[in-house]
Order: structure tokens, then C-alpha cells, then sequence
């Protein structure tokens, strides 16, 4: 996003298969430097493109819990910016139609609304944790998780297409 290496201006799964494929390579030490640059970096381009790239700030901070759960942090969906991150997923869901979800988090006080009310279909249920519903969203493992998801699959959750 930093580099505006997109796809015809898109971000896609391949896109981000292809990044992968090019560092194969490279250390660990490098990934993680290149990965702190672009971070550092992003905030800027998000807060500059007027909600476009809203649903990519998400994506970052799905990848931040990537990095953290590989290092063996433990909590590492979770954290200082969940709140934010939650209300970010409610936007990005909305903004794009996604299906309708009435999510009954452990840790917050009010119950979050995702997706689109269309008529089509009722809210599907979730009741759990924030960083277990974002992992869902993000298309994470959450093994070993304790939730309940009913009308909707966990697949039909994500909104990333991984």
C-alpha cells in the first residue's frame, strides 16, 4: 500500500501471495523491518484516501496479530487497539453489504452490529470474544476458541477471501 504496488489498484489475495512468494528468502530479521516500514508508513496513505483503504487498516492490524501470535505473544488479536479494531470491522462490514451479525462479545458492554440489514437474510449470531470474531472475519485459525456461531459458517465470515 505504501509502495502502491496494487494490482490495477486493487488489493487481492494474489497480490499478497505474490509479496510472500518474493520474500521466501529473506531473514526473519528482514521481513520484520520491511514489515515495521510499512506500518509506519500506512497510517498516512489510510488516513489520506478518505475510508478507501479503510478495510486495509484492518488488514494491518490482522497482520500485527500475525506476527505477534508467530513470536508467541500471548493475547495476540487482542491488546490496547481491540476496541478500535472491532469498530473498524462493524465499518468494513457495513460499507461493503456484508451478511448481517449480532455479536454478543464477552468483553465489551453492547452488542455489535456487522454487516448489512437487507431483508434477505436475519443477523446470524455470534457470541464470544472480540479477538476470536475478528479472527473469524480475518479468516484466522481459532482453534481451541470458545464461541457460538449460528446462521452463518465461519467461511461466510471472511471478508479477506484467504
Amino acid at each position: 500500500m505504501v509502495e502502491n504496488r496494487f494490482e490495477a489498484g486493487v488489493f487481492s489475495p494474489a497480490s499478497n501471495e505474490r509479496d510472500i512468494a518474493e520474500r521466501g528468502d529473506w531473514s526473519d530479521q528482514r521481513v520484520v523491518d520491511e514489515l515495521e516500514r510499512g506500518m509506519t508508513g500506512a497510517g498516512p496513505v489510510i488516513a489520506g484516501a478518505g475510508g478507501l483503504l479503510d478495510i486495509l487498516a484492518l488488514g494491518e492490524w490482522v497482520h500485527a496479530g500475525d506476527v505477534r501470535e508467530a513470536l508467541g505473544v500471548p493475547g495476540a488479536y487482542a491488546g490496547p487497539g481491540l476496541p478500535y479494531a472491532l469498530d473498524l470491522l462493524a465499518h468494513v462490514t457495513g460499507g461493503t453489504g456484508h451478511l448481517p451479525l449480532h455479536a454478543d462479545l464477552d468483553d465489551a458492554d453492547e452488542p455489535l452490529r456487522l454487516g448489512k440489514v437487507s431483508g434477505e437474510r436475519p443477523p446470524a449470531r455470534y457470541i464470544g470474544d472480540g479477538p476470536t470474531l475478528l479472527r473469524l472475519y480475518a479468516g484466522r485459525p481459532v482453534d481451541g476458541a470458545s464461541y457460538e456461531l449460528a446462521g452463518v459458517s465461519a467461511g461466510e465470515l471472511n471478508i479477506f477471501g484467504e
